[in-house]
């Protein structure tokens, strides 16, 4: 039978963590037809204001077929809009329409009212220490694999 310690597991704790993040912002979203992964497209769009599919698929960490299904979804409901690039015709650019403006506002409200959530009852220091921890994280696992420690033999005389 399998075991694990998932308990003592970091990345155990930070997947469930993100997942209940995940859950609480689908239920905010979904009186406006929008989905955590599209609330993500609107967020990067928003940020840099358009992006080609490669770009985006990038930034949100996810492979290039699973982006084209949301983003097909997002074009037959209005949100988005893809152009042919004028320096590479092969590339399309994702800019959201005008569609999303009225609503954005509303989509970010319900984005803070999840943020207020996750974080209530926990000091700014400790969000703040928090914070330090997982970027931490993220750079010691940005910077490769440790070596495994070797087992010397002892030195001859």
């Amino acid at each position: 039978m399998l075991t694990h310690d998932f308990e003592s597991s970091i990345g155990y704790w930070i997947h469930m963590t993100a997942r209940a993040f995940e859950r609480a912002l689908n239920e905010e979203l979904a009186p406006h037809g929008i989905t955590y992964r599209q609330w993500q497209v609107l967020g990067w769009l928003a940020l840099e204001r358009e992006l080609t599919q490669s770009q985006l698929a990038e930034r949100m960490h996810i492979e290039a077929p699973t982006l084209v299904r949301i983003l097909d979804r997002m074009e037959r409901d209005g949100w988005i809009q893809r152009h042919p690039s004028v320096t590479d015709r092969r590339k399309k650019l994702i800019r959201p329409t005008p569609r999303v403006q009225p609503v954005w506002e509303q989509i970010l409200e319900g984005a803070r009212r999840v943020r207020d959530r996750a974080t209530r009852n926990v000091a700014s220091a400790e969000l703040q220490h928090m914070r330090d921890l997982l970027l931490q994280i993220q750079n010691n696992l940005q910077n490769g694999p440790v070596p495994p420690l070797s087992v010397s033999s002892p030195e001859p005389e």
